[in-house]
């Protein structure tokens, strides 16, 4: 029989604990992938401080943490031959997925936002106790259920760099489609954290004249720099809202930006974001996913500056074939290698934790 190890989650201020469970056969149309490398997300922060009701949004205790991931083919279900890409499948096979479902039948479904299905996620319902268990990417295995978006991962790309394509990448690169970034606009990035250096790629590929990036860890915003940014502000030299409102104006010839992409997880930075809007801009709100924090908003500055706020969670199929085929072209263009800045065994995975939740790290992952 073969077993693999999970860090199994069993609440916020609880340390995480190593379970060895049953590695489930594939069903037809299913995959169990070898994990090789889990980042540590923001979103998995945000449950591991207890900024989410887990078991109101329906995941019980234990479960396992962990959706941005990539690992090689372990098994094959009856009748997976192929990607979503067509290209042919085989054990060993260096993969990614993405880790949600849509049902293909609900309202948004048919709208074909299946990025905004709200059964995409309803096979989290049980813990991870129950079979296959293997349902998050800390561990030494994942059950990729049918109907994955699945692709097989370029020769060029190594497995840490390619960790992020899924979830991060892929997300900021839909998510700057939806704003709709246009070639010579200025884009504001609050942020510089995986998803902020992600996007500051994103938006320089997709035309971006010029890009900002706000951040406070020096590190964090030399690497954005690396990945396409024209100027940054960095917090300590600009200590307050005012400073840095007015730093984005003077760079933007007082006009203010055409996209500000709230990239920080948290909602005291919001209205400052809406400040560096220009007239028609676009407010991208991808980082503040921890419900029942506020903010106050004067609604006659959308009005007047027919400014726009967009939110955007998970991402399409398209978008992870996107960010994949960008990472793999722009491999030598941007540091894509540098973003995951720390690795650590499954065994340390509460330490790699506090040192993401302390800002120590751009991406710390796990390497089983």
């Amino acid at each position: 029989m073969l077993t693999g190890r999970v860090a199994a989650f069993y609440g916020p201020g609880k340390p995480m604990r190593i379970n060895e469970y049953e590695v489930p056969e594939a069903e037809p149309g299913a995959l169990v992938v070898k994990m090789s490398v889990a980042n540590v997300c923001g979103s998995d922060l945000h449950q591991w401080r207890g900024e989410f009701d887990v078991e109101k949004f329906g995941r019980p205790y234990p479960q396992i943490l962990g959706h941005e991931m990539t690992g090689t083919i372990h098994q094959l279900g009856e009748g997976v031959t192929r990607d979503t890409a067509g290209q042919p499948l085989q054990l060993g096979d260096r993969v990614v997925w993405r880790y949600f479902y849509p049902c293909g039948t609900c309202r948004a479904c048919l709208k074909r936002i299946t990025r905004a299905c709200p059964n995409a996620r309803t096979y989290l319902t049980k813990s991870c106790d129950e079979s296959p268990h293997f349902y998050g990417a800390f561990g030494d295995y994942y059950y990729v259920r049918p109907g994955a978006a699945l692709f097989k991962v370029p020769d060029e790309l190594s497995d840490t760099m390619v960790a992020g394509v899924n979830c991060a990448l892929s997300q900021v690169v839909g998510g700057m489609q939806l704003a709709g970034v246009k070639m010579g606009e200025s884009v504001v990035i609050q942020g510089a954290g995986g998803l902020g250096v992600y996007a500051t790629a994103a938006a320089r590929e997709l035309g971006a004249a010029q890009v900002i990036v706000i951040d406070s860890i020096p590190e964090r915003l030399e690497l954005a720099r690396g990945f396409g940014a024209d100027a940054t502000v960095d917090i300590e030299e600009f200590p307050d809202a005012d400073m840095r409102v007015r730093r984005v104006l003077d760079l933007t010839d007082n006009w203010g930006a055409d996209v500000v992409a709230e990239l920080v997880g948290h909602p005291r930075v919001v209205n400052e974001g809406l400040r560096m809007l220009g007239r028609t801009g676009r407010y991208l709100e991808i980082g503040n996913i921890n419900p029942g924090l506020t903010y106050e908003l004067d609604p006659s500055t959308l009005v007047f500056g027919n400014r726009s706020i967009l939110g955007m969670v998970y991402y399409e199929a398209e978008h992870l074939q996107q960010a994949l085929d960008l990472m793999r072209r722009t491999r030598n263009t941007y540091p894509w290698h540098k973003v995951v800045s720390h690795t650590f065994p499954l065994e340390q995975i509460n330490e790699a934790f506090v040192a993401a939740d302390q800002g120590k790290v751009t991406r710390a992952a796990i390497v089983p």
